[in-house]
């Protein structure tokens, strides 16, 4: 059996948006934890703007480094 180590860090590099929504809500189907990621991130001015700054597109299918690295500063890290 493998032991997890929770001092272990989520790494900041591109993700799907799949990916990175089933890393911050595991226990759902995959529709739902997208729609929660999205809803948390856009219920947040600060991040969004952050964001549109560094030219996130909504219908890109993953994640840059740049928005992960965003994302992890204001909703913490999965």
């Amino acid at each position: 059996m493998k032991e997890e180590n929770l001092d272990e860090k989520v790494p900041v590099r591109a993700y799907t948006k799949a990916d990175l929504a089933m890393l911050y809500n595991p226990g759902v189907c995959i529709t739902t934890a997208l729609q929660l990621l999205r809803r948390w991130i856009y219920a947040n001015r600060q991040l969004m703007a952050e964001l549109k700054e560094a030219g996130y597109n909504k219908n890109r299918h993953s994640y840059l480094p740049l928005e992960v690295k965003l994302i992890f500063k204001y909703l913490g890290e999965p």
